[in-house]
């Protein structure tokens, strides 16, 4: 068994190395031999830690796992020095409009996005397709039968959501937006207007960071990773 010390420590780079959050499953199959309650005792330990105001980063649930993130208070910091290392990478317009039509409606299809859009977003269906931020949940039983679509886990990890429940108020969520896109970001119109997910508080500023995906994102040893290049 173990030392407490060096629990916590392979607990930590585990995390740190996983390019994925990590669940508390894959964390025991890494440490065989060690008790569950134990490993989870250590776990949350190592999450107090990092939420000392000493540290820059934290760990946080995420998706059902465990991930680094940058701290919410350094967003502006980070902010700057990810731009001073690459071109932010930006979902466009038309992709992010989808998206938040489909995190709001889901599961939705794609004539309900495309009236609630007013154009055709059979292209951008496909973009979020490949960027796995959507998925394919079946086919709504009406004439036609047309293909489900919600958003993925990988949109979860993405814009830092521990699950859809935690996504903000449609208003946050285009304030966060036009930050992102600047005065070309549109709503869907108010008629066909998605359904507002409850507030989470603390979770506006999160999203702040991802939206497209500039600052307070997963740290790795690749270091900052995106939501997606323009369409």
């Amino acid at each position: 068994m173990l030392n407490d010390e060096t629990l916590k420590a392979l607990i930590e780079a585990i995390i740190y190395v996983a390019p994925e959050p990590v669940s508390l499953d894959a964390i025991l199959n890494a440490l065989e031999g060690e008790e569950r309650e134990r490993v989870k005792a250590k776990l949350e330990e190592l999450v107090a830690d990092f939420q000392q105001a000493q540290h820059g980063i934290q760990v946080r649930e995420v998706a059902g796992g465990y991930k680094f993130f940058s701290k919410a208070e350094h967003h502006e910091v980070m902010r700057k020095f990810v731009k001073s290392l690459k071109p932010p990478i930006r979902l466009s317009k038309p992709a992010l409009e989808t998206l938040a039509v489909i995190a709001y409606r889901q599961p939705v299809t794609l004539p309900e996005i495309d009236e609630i859009r007013g154009v055709d977003c059979g292209g951008v269906i496909h973009t979020l397709l490949e960027k796995k931020l959507v998925v394919t949940v079946g086919r709504k039983n009406v004439v036609g039968r047309p293909i489900l679509y919600r958003t993925s886990r990988d949109f979860l990890v993405h814009f830092g959501l521990k699950d859809v429940g935690e996504l903000p108020s449609l208003k946050e969520f285009e304030e966060l937006a036009k930050q992102a896109l600047g005065s070309e970001w549109t709503a869907p119109e108010a008629g066909a207007s998605p359904q507002e997910a409850p507030a989470a508080p603390d979770k506006a500023e999160a999203m702040s960071a991802s939206v497209p995906s500039e600052v307070g994102e997963a740290v790795t040893p690749s270091a900052v990773q995106g939501a997606g290049e323009e369409e």
